[in-house]
């Protein structure tokens, strides 16, 4: 069941949203270590695969069978379709992109999200969240640079995942009313490891050294902790609401890359998320004085 539309509920949401990006920028730091020296469809399977098992180890004992309980079937088919395809165009633009490029990529789902939440769930945005938006989605143009030197072609594997994204959040959100956070997270892990099973078995590459297992098993945690995060928020906030706070990722994302690759963006990147920053920020305060 969806919360009340209001001040209190909607601040839950954004902090639980916070989370998920902490969450979700640790996991893609381990794919793109992983992807370096293991098969990508294997990385993504694996990634899934350990997230079905921890997650139903750490839930089944207080949920049951009330974890792989659906009142929508067929949605949960195709959310758990749309998360392995996405995560796994994610992981493939990780092979050849620094982590800030492909996090700053992914902040125009924001926008792509108040378009079609104001099509589709009708919710209304003000003139100021627009501009907001709009400004965010300039500073993701100057991290992409098309028709530049910098352009890279996997940047097209990110701009597919940013859609596949977007649809990815309202359809969460509409399923978040019927459906628990739990069998959202779990039931949709468990079809994109079937989904992805046969093409992972198909390049496998066993894994040789204790920290490879180990960064696997962080993968698979972090994204069954993010998405149960992501699956909570929806019951709080609406999509147009929590869209814009994806944008602060770019800042773990890119700490990350720093830390783990040694990879230090360049003054475009910078620019381009401070926009995106900036215009977040913007929104957190316009968000409060109407709270």
């Amino acid at each position: 069941m969806l919360k009340a539309d209001d001040a209190r509920a909607r601040r839950i949401g954004i902090g639980l949203v916070t989370l998920a990006t902490l969450c979700f920028a640790l996991l893609d730091a381990c794919a793109k270590w992983l992807v370096q020296d293991l098969p990508v469809f294997e990385v993504v399977w694996l990634r899934f695969a350990v997230h079905v098992v921890l997650m139903g180890v750490l839930l089944a004992p207080r949920h049951g069978w009330s974890l792989l309980q659906m009142k929508s079937p067929k949605l949960h088919l195709l959310r758990g379709s749309m998360l392995a395809a996405m995560t796994a165009l994610n992981f493939w633009a990780l092979q050849f992109l620094q982590l800030a490029e492909t996090g700053a990529i992914q902040f125009s789902v924001p926008l792509l999200i108040a378009l079609l939440s104001a099509w589709w769930l009708r919710e209304r945005l003000d003139a100021r969240r627009w501009i907001a938006i709009v400004t965010g989605f300039i500073g993701v143009l100057l991290v992409i640079r098309p028709g530049s030197q910098a352009f890279h072609p996997a940047i097209l594997l990110s701009v597919m995942n940013a859609l596949l994204y977007a649809a990815f959040n309202l359809l969460t959100r509409r399923m978040a009313a019927t459906e628990s956070p739990e069998a959202l997270q779990l039931v949709s892990a468990i079809c994109a490891t079937l989904w992805l099973a046969p093409a992972a078995l198909s390049v496998w590459q066993t894994p040789e050294t204790l920290l490879q297992w180990g960064v696997i098993g962080l993968c698979g945690l972090m994204g069954g902790v993010g998405h149960l995060f992501v699956a909570q928020a929806h019951r709080h906030a609406s999509a147009a609401v929590l869209g814009p706070f994806l944008y602060q990722q770019i800042l773990y994302m890119t700490l990350w890359g720093w830390l783990v690759f040694a990879q230090v963006p360049d003054a475009f990147v910078v620019a381009g998320a401070l926009v995106v920053v900036v215009s977040g920020l913007w929104l957190l305060w316009m968000e409060m004085r109407r709270a």
